[in-house]
């Protein structure tokens, strides 16, 4: 019988727990599944004394995650501390230098400092494999890495954050507002008490990073995203995007541009029988675009406990069955450096809404530093029911023609100088492929 694959976990939480529960019910076949058998030798975490409903008898506590990185009798180390400093990044480099192989699910580790890390993996020639890291259960890492090698990759987008996605889908199902519906998913468990991370979409941007080095074949660059989260969505944005067939959908967009590499990740309206307008509630979704296979769509559960440490554990079976390949499918030095898209060149149709006075000629108006900018107008919608309390204005929502983005960024310039346009405009683009 060959060697067995000796684990360290540093990590008790949700995932690490699922991880733990996986190796105990399903050892004897992950062994057949990688022609070796598995032992958990050391775990580390804060509180040895909570009880976490797992059996860890024989296993070695380690008050020091770090010294799972130094122990003799440690094969692969499976990082799920999370956070892109402190103690996860410290235990990654050490395990690493060390020769260990390294299974993580924390995407802000990788979006931040994957590059280097992958350089200390292909140095010594072993494995940083972090599938968990992107959309939870969905198999996109290891799609982009093996399945869809062959393709070159023209775009990829999708629906990164399972917390924004369940508050989208429940406003529109219920006709309640951001904060509100914010309360139940914070009472559910599905957003944290401190919910910044998620709803303002920086934790899409640390994903979409990832899946973008992975598609284009640049160095990682989470600097370079736009990021815009959800937080000025209304119950009245989600109801017009509906009347003009469309869902609103938080999405991180990365598609080759003027110059470079565009990354984005903001509200986007997708036309309603798209593949990513279907997926709601906590459900992850992504959209590739290859020039061999068209267009190929993953959806699943991007979060929690099982789909989670589902993906820790395929990642632990590549190691076990030696397969250890360059973590960003070619070698570091093989990624080009990171080049960012003329943003002001990207074109698309926008939803535009804002309140306006209402009298004669305050319309002409607007719709002329429109004019002026080169914004072409589709669509105009005007609601009285919408009026404000106690300035009399009604809120108004524009749909235009196709307009690239400095079009746009000058007319709300013009816009911002009339006495009749109260407030910032809240701007949301229209991606009619609904993957893209």
């Amino acid at each position: 019988m060959n060697k067995p694959l000796r684990i360290g976990v540093a990590g008790l939480g949700t995932v690490g727990v699922g991880v733990v529960k996986i190796l105990s019910e399903r050892a004897e076949f992950l062994s057949a599944a990688s022609g070796r058998p598995w032992k958990l030798v050391a775990v580390s975490a804060r509180d040895a004394s909570k009880d976490r409903g797992i059996d860890l008898t024989g296993v070695r506590w380690e008050s020091d995650a770090c010294a799972l990185a130094d122990a003799d009798d440690i094969d692969v180390v499976v990082e799920l501390i999370g956070g892109s400093e402190g103690v996860a990044r410290d235990l990654v480099e050490a395990a690493l230098s060390n020769g260990k192989h390294v299974v993580t699910a924390n995407k802000a580790l990788i979006a931040r400092h994957g590059i280097a890390l992958a350089r200390i993996a292909e140095q010594k020639a072993v494995s940083l494999n972090y599938e968990a890291a992107v959309a939870g259960g969905i198999p996109i890492i290891k799609a982009l890495r093996e399945g869809l090698a062959a393709n070159e990759i023209s775009s990829v987008a999708g629906i990164l954050n399972g917390t924004c996605n369940y508050i989208l889908t429940e406003m529109e199902a219920t006709g309640r507002d951001f904060a509100d519906v914010l309360k139940d998913a914070q009472a559910l468990g599905y957003a944290e008490a401190d919910p910044s991370f998620d709803v303002g979409g920086i934790d899409a941007a640390h994903k979409l990073a990832i899946l973008a080095s992975l598609a284009f074949g640049q160095e990682v660059s989470f600097d370079d995203v736009e990021i815009e989260g959800i937080e000025n969505i209304t119950a009245a944005d989600i109801k017009f995007a509906s009347e003009f067939g469309y869902k609103i959908k938080l999405l991180g967009i990365a598609t080759r541009g003027v110059g470079g590499i565009d990354q984005r990740v903001h509200p986007t309206l997708v036309p309603t029988g798209s593949p990513l307008a279907a997926v709601s509630g906590v459900f992850n979704a992504v959209a590739i675009e290859g020039d061999r296979v068209g267009q190929l769509v993953l959806e699943g559960r991007g979060a929690g406990e099982g789909p989670t440490a589902s993906a820790v554990l395929s990642d632990i079976v590549d190691v076990a069955r030696g397969l250890v390949m360059p973590p960003f499918i070619v070698p570091t030095d093989h990624l080009k450096a990171p080049s960012r898209a003329n943003v002001e060149r990207r074109s698309s149709p926008y939803y535009l809404r804002f309140n306006a006075a209402d009298r004669a000629g305050s319309m002409a108006e607007i719709t002329r530093a429109l004019a002026d900018a080169s914004v072409s107008i589709e669509r105009i919608v005007q609601r009285s029911e919408g009026r404000g309390k106690s300035d009399g204005r009604l809120p108004v929502v524009f749909l235009t023609h196709e307009t690239d983005e400095g079009s746009m960024r000058m007319a709300l310039k013009h816009l911002s100088k009339l006495e009749d346009v109260a407030g910032k405009p809240l701007v949301i683009r229209i991606e009619d492929s609904g993957s893209r």
